[in-house]
């Protein structure tokens, strides 16, 4: 339903009313739709230009968005942001490479340890092997000690059996002799 005379004149004082709203800042210090000069703080916002009246629209004028222009320290905060954004993404990346090259230094490290332990088993695997050599070597005539031990007992033996025999002899002697 189309707006006629008396509804289309309070529109547009709404309209008017809305452009002098106080709070809105100026950006380029010109001043407001009332006339005043605008004051430090202010913006003023402009309408967008009327559509001319339509015969078809039943004589109701319609308006266009107002448009607010970007404040000028929006840039100089963007860019601001950016910058302290690319300084602290960089310090994360820094300290993040700093992370890897000290796991890279630990790990080269580690490998530096592994080698000297891989070093000393590798001597110690030889050691062995000469030890067993050796004792390899050795085996016969550790044959021939454990021969000349068992001969040795058994010699040990036999002159326990002859000196109790030598005992009952000489026992036997003196009998025979005392009669």
């Amino acid at each position: 339903m189309a707006a006629t005379g008396e509804e289309a004149a309070e529109m547009d004082c709404i309209s008017r009313v809305s452009l002098a709203h106080p709070t809105v800042l100026s950006l380029e210090g010109s001043s407001d739709p009332r006339g005043e000069p605008a004051s430090e703080g202010q913006e003023v916002v402009t309408a967008a230009p009327k559509k001319p009246i339509n015969s078809s629209d039943g004589g109701v004028e319609t308006a266009e968005e107002a448009v607010e222009p970007a404040e000028p320290d929006i840039n100089e905060l963007c860019t601001d942001m950016f910058d302290k954004m690319a300084v602290f993404l960089q310090g994360e990346l820094t300290g993040t490479c700093e992370d890897y090259h000290l796991l890279e230094n630990m790990n080269k490290l580690t490998s530096l340890k592994y080698m000297e332990m891989k070093d000393i088993s590798i001597n110690i695997s030889r050691n062995l092997q000469d030890l067993n050599h050796k004792y390899a070597s050795l085996q016969p005539y550790l044959d021939q000690i454990n021969q000349i031990e068992e001969q040795v007992s058994s010699l040990e033996q036999a002159a326990y059996k002859l000196d109790t025999y030598s005992k009952k002899l000489e026992a036997k002697f003196k009998k025979l002799e005392k009669r």
